[in-house]
């Protein structure tokens, strides 16, 4: 099983990227894949899942829009679309299977150790910088 994260690169305030998730041993169609970060000196958070069941999209509420999830069971890859990029987007993104939960209207993303992801990669770097 591996996961294996692209995409990442330097990036103006306000320009966008897309990052690719590219998976092996890995079926799409069963398990949620989801986006995480980790900022210098931060924990790392989620940022988005999209389900394995019907190909959900789910956010974390501080992006605000501004990133979109979306996969390619063929491809075997899920990706992420990030527009409007500030410098405290800056951060490794990395992909593993998730899970969401919801309380108070908002939602979490979380990582799913209860399945296989394999190894954590280098991730990606995404710098936004002008």
């Amino acid at each position: 099983v591996q996961l294996v994260e692209s995409g990442g690169g330097l990036v103006q305030p306000g320009g966008s990227l897309r990052l690719s998730c590219t998976s092996s041993g890995f079926t799409l169609d069963y398990y949620s894949v989801g986006w995480f970060r980790q900022a210098p000196g931060k924990e790392r958070e989620g940022v988005s899942c999209i389900t394995g069941s019907d190909g959900s999209a789910y956010y974390a509420d501080f992006l605000k829009g501004q990133f979109t999830g979306s996969s390619d069971r063929a491809k075997k890859t899920v990706y992420l679309q990030m527009n409007n990029l500030k410098p405290e987007d800056t951060a490794v993104y990395y992909c593993r299977a998730c899970y969401v939960h919801e309380e108070n209207q908002s939602y979490y993303v979380h990582v799913d150790n209860r399945v296989d992801s394999g190894p954590w990669g280098l991730g990606t770097l995404v710098t936004v910088s002008s």
